[in-house]
């Protein structure tokens, strides 16, 4: 019995929750196992209704499900950063799901922006270092409002940050048993404390693994290659900032938003998986929000609880759904409803 913790949050977060879940139902009826959802009302019709995001009590609640269930944060009525670092940064931070995972994967039927390019060409996965760098917060003002006013924003990296990123890069990239190679995205030439920790951390525990094969690329130089030669990545592992950039960068050349899914994983403890597009609040209730992003989250969730059939199940049912029955991965240019593409996957799950 899986304890999972499903916050719908903002906009369409709900409506594609809500596929999510039916996904999921029929996921678990197929594979023989058993779940129970809890929901909450984290978000921003919460925080205007009572000025509260997430309380430090119900941070502590959600460690005792087996994972957590997002759909979207973000409301037009909030200031933006106030949701994120009260909601979804302080999951991340406070439960230590320090590898954010973002398979990139393009599926027959999706169509790709990149010329000659298919889905024998885009099949990789970043990882990407979740709790520290830029994001960490740490900085500050000096003679704030003034015309001398200084902003400082400093990328904190720690040797035990860093490694366990980088080790569970390896270890995944092993388990993926693709083309066992793992590329370290950085930027040595500039940022050199930083990288020059990074750099010797990779190679450092690269040699704890033989069987995978290295490679560096500097961030600008991975922008032009997920473009020019995806086929050339397996694994990627980078810090917190470029991991941010190049996972959209990679959801665009997987064909969109609309299928982008990303887990943030504390492999000792809860892990939260989502859709990567965010609440989109003009498509509110329309009935018109792909949910397959949303489902894909799902599959990604019970690969990681270990209920391989009932993932395999949910993505070759996302893959029949995007070769057979829709136009377009864009929300209002499906050719179906957000509920009708949700009862088209769980009928293919259903048949296997």
């Amino acid at each position: 019995m899986y304890k999972i913790a499903v916050i719908p949050g903002d906009g369409t977060g709900p409506e594609v929750v809500r596929e999510g879940v039916k996904a999921l139902e029929a996921a678990a009826e197929a594979a023989g196992f058993d779940f129970q959802t809890t929901f909450f009302d984290y978000g921003g019709e919460r925080y205007l209704r009572t000025g509260l995001t997430l309380t430090d009590e119900e941070l502590e609640g959600l460690r005792s499900f087996d994972a957590i269930f997002l759909g979207a944060i973000g409301h037009p009525d909030v200031k933006p950063g106030i949701l994120e670092q009260g909601i979804l940064l302080k999951i991340r931070f406070g439960l230590d799901q320090y590898i954010n995972l973002r398979p990139v994967k393009l599926y027959p039927g999706v169509d790709c922006p990149l010329k000659d390019k298919g889905p024998e060409d885009i099949d990789f996965v970043v990882v990407r270092e979740n709790t520290e760098g830029l994001y960490a917060g740490t900085g500050g003002f000096l003679r704030k409002g003034t015309p001398d006013e200084v902003a400082v924003q400093e990328s904190v990296n720690t040797r035990k940050g860093v490694e366990r990123c980088i080790r569970f890069a390896f270890e995944y990239c092993r388990r993926r048993d693709r083309e066992r190679k793992l590329t370290l995205c950085g930027k040595t030439n500039v940022l050199t404390y930083a990288w020059d920790l990074w750099e010797r951390t990779f190679n450092e525990v690269a040699a704890e693994y033989p069987d995978i094969a290295t490679d560096y690329a500097h961030v600008d130089a991975i922008c032009m290659w997920f473009v020019k030669n995806p086929e050339w990545f397996d694994v990627v592992v980078t810090d917190n900032m470029f991991g941010d950039i190049i996972t959209d960068l990679g959801a665009m050349i997987q064909g969109g938003m609309g299928i982008a899914a990303g887990g943030n994983i504390n492999p000792e403890g809860v892990s939260m998986f989502e859709p990567i597009g965010g609440s989109a609040p003009k498509y509110t209730g329309k009935n018109v929000i792909n949910p397959l992003a949303a489902i894909c989250a799902v599959q990604m969730m019970l690969d990681h609880l270990g209920e391989k059939e009932a993932a395999e199940r949910v993505e070759r049912a996302v893959m029949r759904v995007c070769e057979r029955d829709i136009l377009s991965l864009s929300a209002g240019k499906m050719g179906k409803s957000t509920s009708e593409v949700g009862d088209l996957v769980v009928k293919y799950i259903r048949e296997g």
